[in-house]
């Protein structure tokens, strides 16, 4: 049995792995998601009981009293936090993840300093690693919620040489690597990389705008993944190696994604100090049509808007930032369900970018339990809207401005953008005429085939769905 045992822990974490890859290729489709999940779930539960059973595990007791409270925690936190405040709840468990991490190598490096070995070149190598990516997870992915919630300014915060002064931090923490490398028994240079890093993670995300938090979710994302993968090795534990490098691998090609939904580059993102959240330009009434400078503002009441989607054919609906803020995705649905009972065929058009992090909207619509089947992508939707009678934007701003494809000057020039400038009609759902994150302006507000509804996304929807029914 004791020889059988290595070997079946090892098979044991092949399965796992196993079903880590089926959940990440499942995780491409909404459809196939939830299941997705579910399957890698229990590879995780998998691994993680057979590394309980691994001799090397001497204290059983402290590892159960910390699953227990572990899992009290998560599932009250699953319970009680709202699908709109999900980009928030990632940050959190990328940062969490992180710092286990970090914590894996400071405890790995005081256990070898109190023993009579020589700490082995390897084993520095993987700490020093598991220390700086774990730190800056931390301590990023922290800021990166407080930004989310609200807690500091959405916009980016600057100060002064500050970009030299990170490179200088980074100097010092490769400086003490190399010092570790020679004498890695030094427990205050040990500590003082551990206070670099963290504060190199609170440094990284500062300068980065609110609007650019789907691209910072996913690289801590991947980060935590790859201080994940960093402990595996300095624990010895493939399964922890594995794990780590898939995440790490699949954060990263969803950064690409993200950076590519915006048409910007990770360097401009990072240290960019790219927006500022959306400025106001300025403010309509509800029901009222006006002017900004020689652009002329249409807009309609509900009374209007509900005719206008109530008497279409089709109907795209394009959801955004701004329905996740009023939590209007029930409503949302609602609409969605009288429009198809009077005959109208209701699609759902989805930009990769829209929302807080990658999927928002997907998320947001699910809990609303909106059919997979009318959900779709960019790609898929765009060479639809030519023959669109009305497209329904709530909240959505610069994914749907025109300029991105035709003013070389905007700086979102370039940018993939839903095309609901080609739709016959648009109806769009905002508070005011502020701009984007892009603060620019949006030409499709202008156009004379869009109309304005001024309000919360919440209420002008709710206010759509009781005109619908009286048609």
């Amino acid at each position: 049995m004791s020889d059988f045992l290595p070997t079946g822990i090892q098979l044991s974490y092949l399965v796992a792995a196993s079903l880590f890859i089926i959940g990440l290729k499942k995780l491409g489709s909404p459809a196939t998601a939830r299941n997705g999940n579910l399957l890698a779930a229990w590879g995780m539960l998998l691994a993680v009981v057979v590394t309980l059973l691994d001799q090397q595990v001497l204290n059983y007791q402290m590892i159960l009293i910390g699953i227990a409270i572990g899992s009290v925690i998560g599932a009250i936190a699953a319970q009680k936090i709202a699908m709109t405040a999900m980009p928030q709840m990632v940050g959190l468990l990328n940062g969490l993840g992180g710092g286990a991490s970090a914590l894996v190598a400071v405890g790995e490096f005081w256990r070898l300093l109190s023993s009579p070995e020589t700490v082995p070149l390897d084993a520095t190598i993987t700490m020093i690693l598991g220390v700086l990516i774990g730190g800056v997870t931390l301590t990023g992915s922290f800021v990166a919620v407080a930004k989310l919630q609200g807690l500091i300014s959405g916009s980016p915060v600057t100060f002064p040489l500050q970009q030299p002064f990170n490179a200088l931090l980074l100097i010092a923490f490769l400086g003490c690597s190399g010092y570790m490398l020679v004498t890695p028994e030094n427990s205050t240079v040990f500590l003082a990389m551990v206070g670099i890093s963290s504060l190199l993670g609170i440094l990284f995300v500062l300068p980065i705008g609110g609007g650019d938090m789907p691209v910072v979710i996913s690289l801590l994302n991947s980060l935590s993944g790859l201080a994940a993968s960093a402990a595996g090795f300095v624990v010895m534990n493939n399964m922890l190696i594995i794990a780590g490098a898939l995440v790490g691998a699949s954060g990263l090609i969803l950064t690409n994604i993200m950076c590519k939904g915006m048409n910007r580059s990770l360097a401009s993102v990072l240290f960019g100090a790219f927006g500022g959240g959306g400025g106001a330009t300025a403010v309509a009434g509800s029901g009222a049509s006006g002017t900004q400078g020689d652009k002329v503002v249409r807009s309609i009441g509900a009374d209007e808007g509900a005719m206008m989607l109530g008497y279409a054919r089709n109907v795209v609906i394009v959801p955004g930032y701004g329905m996740a803020v009023a939590q209007a995705q029930h409503a949302v649905r609602e609409l969605a369900d009288q429009l198809e009972g009077l005959g109208v065929e209701v699609k759902f058009a989805i930009h990769p970018v829209a929302g807080r992090m990658p999927g928002h909207m997907n998320v947001l619509l699910a809990e609303a339990n909106v059919p997979y089947p009318q959900l779709y992508d960019m790609e898929d939707i765009n060479p639809q809207f030519e023959e669109t009678d009305v497209a329904l934007v709530i909240g959505a701003n610069d994914v749907v401005n025109p300029s991105a494809r035709s003013n070389s000057s905007s700086p979102i020039y370039g940018m993939p953008i839903l095309e609901v400038d080609k739709a016959k009609h648009a109806i769009v759902i905002k508070r005011g005429m502020s701009t984007g994150f892009a603060g620019v302006d949006n030409d499709l507000f202008y156009q004379d085939k869009t109309m304005m509804l001024f309000g919360s996304a919440k209420d002008v929807v709710a206010q759509l769905v009781a005109e619908v029914k009286q048609l």
